[in-house]
């Protein structure tokens, strides 16, 4: 069993607009992310399912060919493989859950989040 208290961990910047919180379990992965106003997450895609929350600000995301604003206590659930981008509008604080977990984090293949 394992706690984790956000405010506490270590969060490791990604680029100089945001910064990323982990925790891998045995079949999931859950991040909080801090983003700066304009930061972006360019477009990518992963097998991995993900729900998206934004607990703080507000985050645009470019998804199946249309775009998708999120606020505050508002979530989008993004299937495997499906191509998206997003761009924080306001500084926000956004919780991830991908499932099954980010594999490819943990071999440090996250370039397209250093950008």
């Amino acid at each position: 069993m394992q706690i984790q208290r956000w405010l506490s961990a270590d969060s490791e910047e990604m680029n100089p607009l945001v910064k990323r919180q982990v925790i891998h379990g045995a079949n999931m992965t859950m991040a909080r992310l801090v983003m700066k106003k304009g930061a972006v997450v360019p477009l990518h895609h992963h097998v991995n399912e993900q729900i998206t929350t934004v607990l703080e600000g507000r985050l645009t995301f470019l998804i199946g060919g249309g775009t998708q604003e999120l606020s505050a206590g508002e979530s989008l659930v993004i299937p495997p493989n499906l191509p998206h981008a997003v761009e924080a509008m306001e500084d926000s604080v956004a919780l991830d859950v991908f499932s099954p977990l980010r594999e490819d984090w943990l071999r440090g293949d996250d370039a397209y989040l250093r950008k």
